[in-house]
């Protein structure tokens, strides 16, 4: 077994006083810390990366407004506030996040066309990130995911480890969900429970 940990979006726009704040997602941030102490294999993160016209944001809908739907790279696409544009302190990482033990950082959402919860691919698999060759030219077996938000990236990167072929496994303490609607955050562990994603604490790891 050869494990990696993947820090998911800990950045600036997901954190109370943020563009997009996920409710006590700077919680997450302190368990984040202590697991990467203890875990023994690879350290990645991911950053949401978007240009300023990107099209998930409801600014650059005249009339739209955050939490409304259209159509996005022919898939249904929630509008957003804008978040982690390019360059922008939102886009940077939490400045009590320890990325002294980070290797890599791996970038999405880049693309003002479609959007991109997964840390592995846009919403229609359409380009991959490069982290899921990465994780396979490291020989990593095990893939261990923490971050922002529980019912958005963090599920969608846990789904598609699995379909990678990855074992998978959440750390649930070290996550906190959108909950655009009530229940979505238990609804995305469920899921990710059904397609075979262990959930765990970060009292379970081991170094």
């Amino acid at each position: 077994m050869k494990r990696a940990l993947v820090l998911v979006d800990l950045q600036n726009d997901f954190i109370p006083g943020g563009s997009l704040a996920v409710r006590d997602g700077d919680a997450v941030i302190p368990v984040a810390n202590a697991v990467q102490k203890k875990f023994g294999g690879l350290i990645l993160a991911t950053q949401d990366w978007h240009p300023k016209n990107h099209g998930s944001f409801a600014s650059n809908y005249p009339g739209k407004h955050p939490g409304e739907m259209v159509e996005l790279g022919g898939l249904p696409q929630v509008l957003w506030p804008d978040h982690c544009v390019q360059g922008s302190r939102g886009a940077q990482f939490h400045a009590v996040l320890d990325r002294t033990r980070v290797t890599k950082v791996f970038r999405k959402g880049t693309d003002p066309a479609i959007d991109s919860y997964s840390t592995f691919f846009d919403n229609a698999h359409r380009k991959a990130t490069g982290l899921g060759d990465y994780l396979k030219s490291e020989e990593i077996t095990d893939v261990y995911l923490l971050g922002l938000a529980t019912d958005y990236c963090v599920k969608y990167s846990a789904l598609d480890a699995v379909h990678l072929g990855f074992k998978t496994h959440v750390i649930i303490d070290g996550c906190r969900g959108v909950e655009l609607s009530a229940g979505d955050t238990k609804a995305a562990i469920d899921e990710m429970r059904k397609a075979g994603v262990e959930i765990v604490t970060s009292g379970d790891l081991r170094p």
